[in-house]
């Protein structure tokens, strides 16, 4: 469902409320008793986190694998980098 915005024309009092695409629109400021609007809002915007998100996350194991031959890092080379790197992790816990 989602979040909608209202101003009220007479106080100007903002305020949202959350309903059904189906509901009719609020028309009584909730503060005054004035008529209000709804106003058009920029919704929630979408987040990507972390590093490469689609070309790391999503791509097969074939490509990835091409990719890093071209980039001139072995398969072998990239396993052995990542068991040093969470040795070293482990390591630094235990201190």
């Amino acid at each position: 469902m989602p979040t909608y915005e209202y101003r009220c024309k007479v106080c100007s009092f903002n305020f949202e409320r959350f309903q059904k695409i189906s509901d009719d629109a609020i028309k009584i400021c909730p503060k005054c008793g004035g008529e209000v609007e709804r106003l058009i809002s920029a919704g929630a915007g979408i987040l990507f986190k972390g590093s490469g998100f689609y070309t790391t996350d999503y791509r097969s194991e074939s490509y990835k694998k091409r990719a890093k031959e071209e980039s001139g890092v072995s398969v072998k080379d990239d396993k052995k980098e990542k068991k040093e790197k969470g040795s070293t992790a482990t390591q630094s816990e235990s201190k």
